[in-house]
């Protein structure tokens, strides 16, 4: 099989899960160290997210400001904000392409910029109207990149009337940064794709074949592409959990493979989403507009059914774990070992793994590296174990 390049970048959800009195110094301060030393190594892109009252699992609610800061330390590594919350009630488009470009000219043209719809208790804390939301995604999509390269900008349609203004800066690149879209139903990879952006997806622990699926679709959305840019971002983008260690001692005493429990037992909580949204994704069954994820519920509705006897060993774990029962590091790294999708490990077993992620055409692995437990020691160790050894052999 022909193999094309495959570029490692950094996710980061600027995540703390331990309690701790410093904890916002701290999860700012070691990005900071992490995105510097990625800079060095030749990772492609460093992205965050926008999240907002997500304690411990994402205090990334300025994520311009922190691309800003990155921008300051850092020469090569791109800037990407993996999902601008694209509701007009959160970020109105005209702010979204004056922060966006404002970050291209001061990192002299590494900004990177993708929206997202959102939900959950970020809706409730805006005040956004669910059934607006795709199309507010899809009209700013539309809007941004003619604020970038129009001198004389307007827009009047039933969501938003924008008179004519020159929206400054103008970015950096030419003819503008790249675009992207966050993806997590059929829908949304076919909207991708008619949109002419790239497509940025999630696995954790969803089947490979079930993110196969979902490409086609994004395909499909290509071949019918009314670009919404200068240009078509045709590149296919998926973030995952990531811990690349010098053995599988070390791999598992990193308590990676734990701290991946503990990140999808925390998300549904956070948010205040059925958790049966999860489990169904990593039982490979992606919903379309699934209604679950269009309102917050309440906290004592969000667990749902707990099976700690369910045939799936993942989730019979994940569901012993957020039972409160002890699970050991070993016994974790195991049962994540079998997930294709999960790379956890010695260098060669990352590179196992990134290999299926290759055999299914992407371009970009976005590796979750600093999540859950996982310490700042042992962060930096899989950034630069990983990037001395495998970026080299990824680049052809």
């Amino acid at each position: 099989m022909d193999r094309k390049p495959l570029t490692l970048d950094i996710f980061s959800e600027l995540q703390k899960a331990e309690a701790d009195p410093h904890r916002e110094h701290r999860v700012y301060f070691d990005g900071l160290e992490q995105a510097k030393l990625a800079d060095g190594l030749g990772y492609g892109c460093w992205w965050t997210v926008e999240h907002h009252g997500a304690t411990r699992f994402s205090y990334s609610s300025v994520p311009e400001l922190m691309l800003g800061a990155i921008a300051q330390h850092t020469e090569n590594i791109h800037l990407g904000n993996s999902g601008v919350l694209a509701p007009f009630a959160i970020n109105h488009p005209v702010r979204v392409a004056e922060r966006a470009a404002f970050i291209d000219v001061m990192s002299h043209g590494r900004m990177e910029l993708g929206l997202a719809r959102s939900g959950g208790t970020e809706w409730d804390a805006f005040g956004v109207d669910p059934d607006q939301s795709r199309a507010q995604l899809r009209e700013a999509l539309r809007m941004i990149p003619r604020m970038w390269t129009e001198d004389a900008f307007s827009w009047d349609s039933e969501l938003v009337r924008i008179p004519e203004r020159n929206v400054q800066p103008k970015p950096y690149q030419q003819p503008h940064p790249p675009l992207w879209q966050t993806c997590t139903s059929p829908e949304s990879f076919h909207m991708a794709g008619e949109l002419g952006v790239g497509v940025l997806a999630t696995t954790l622990f969803t089947p490979l074949h079930t993110l196969r699926a979902m490409f086609e679709e994004y395909e499909r959305g290509l071949a019918e592409a009314d670009p919404v840019g200068l240009f078509t971002n045709r590149q296919k983008s998926v973030f995952t959990f990531f811990h690349c260690a010098e053995t599988r001692k070390e791999a598992i005493e990193s308590r990676a493979a734990e701290s991946a429990l503990w990140f999808l037992n925390a998300a549904p909580e956070v948010f205040r989403v059925p958790r049966s949204i999860w489990i169904d994704a990593i039982r490979g069954d992606v919903a379309s507009n699934d209604p679950r994820a269009s309102r917050s519920v309440a906290a004592e509705d969000v667990r749902g059914e707990v099976d700690l006897d369910d045939p799936v060993p993942v989730i019979r774990l994940l569901n012993r774990q957020l039972m409160g029962e002890y699970v050991d590091p070993e016994e974790a790294y195991e049962t994540l070992e079998a997930i294709e999708s999960v790379v956890i490990g010695d260098v060669d077993a990352c590179r196992k793994k990134i290999q299926g992620y290759r055999n299914i055409g992407i371009d970009r692995l976005m590796c979750l590296m600093s999540f859950g437990y996982v310490q700042q020691d042992d962060v930096l160790r899989s950034i630069r174990l990983a990037g001395e050894t495998l970026i080299p052999e990824l680049s052809h």
